[in-house]
């Protein structure tokens, strides 16, 4: 749980599932994270061996964000999470 137990990092992490991501497509996925937020967060999830950033050398700047192998190990965990999550909102209704 603590290399992903805060608010930020499921959500990068789920949405890294289906592929890579450019650094301002995968933050738009995820409302209400802010700019210095998101950043930490890739960060450490970066520190953590759980994606992986490549910096590409062109004008404008373009990174992207994708997940490590240690990181799709988390793959059952994250889908579960989400079903669950879908579940309960029903709940909420």
């Amino acid at each position: 749980m603590n290399l992903i137990g805060t608010k930020w990092k499921p959500l990068i992490l789920f949405h890294l599932l289906e592929g890579g991501l450019r650094s301002g497509v995968l933050q738009k996925h995820i409302p209400g994270i802010s700019n210095k937020m998101f950043t930490q967060t890739v960060r450490e999830l970066e520190k953590d061996n759980l994606i992986t950033r490549k910096v590409y050398p062109v004008v404008p700047p373009k990174v992207e964000y994708s997940l490590t192998a240690r990181g799709k190990s988390l793959e059952n965990v994250l889908r579960s999470l989400d079903k669950w999550g879908l579940e309960d909102a029903k709940h909420l209704l």
